[in-house]
């Protein structure tokens, strides 16, 4: 299957943009299903660097460990699953729009699945994340345009 592509415009610097999106502590803040986000090591934000996430799907809390595989300021990042059964797959580009004081966010996100992830990722996953991507979009535009 394809990875799932959604993007929202943004009232905002795409420097801040970026800067709020590469930053993992927030993810609870705008993603319906990120219960909660920690550092793996060094919280210094760059290639190699991971986070320790746990999400809810229905009934069922998903930990995983996500690491930085690519961070470009304020223009692309990616974020890859590396442990689970589900692993999910994030790529980032942040584009100025106009004169630079807003940003389109696009975000592209797959999955790979191992084990009882290869049932959970076409039954579960992808649709709770087809659904739930537009609210986060949603949510992180209204945070953003919201913050002084």
């Amino acid at each position: 299957m394809s990875a799932i592509r959604r993007s929202v415009e943004i009232s905002r610097r795409p420097e801040d943009v970026f800067s709020y999106l590469t930053d993992a502590s927030h993810m609870p803040e705008w993603q319906e299903s990120a219960l909660s986000v920690s550092p793996v090591g060094d919280a210094t934000v760059g290639v190699g660097s991971r986070v320790r996430v746990t999400r809810q799907m229905g009934r069922r809390r998903m930990p995983m460990t996500m690491e930085m595989r690519e961070y470009d300021p304020p223009r692309s990042f990616r974020m890859d699953g590396i442990d689970g059964p589900v692993r999910g797959h994030v790529h980032g580009t942040v584009e100025p729009i106009g004169d630079g004081e807003r940003s389109r966010v696009t975000l592209d996100l797959d999955f790979e699945s191992h084990g009882i992830g290869k049932v959970l990722v076409p039954l579960v996953v992808r649709p709770h994340a087809m659904k739930e991507m537009p609210k986060n979009e949603q949510h992180l535009k209204d945070i953003l345009e919201a913050r002084p």
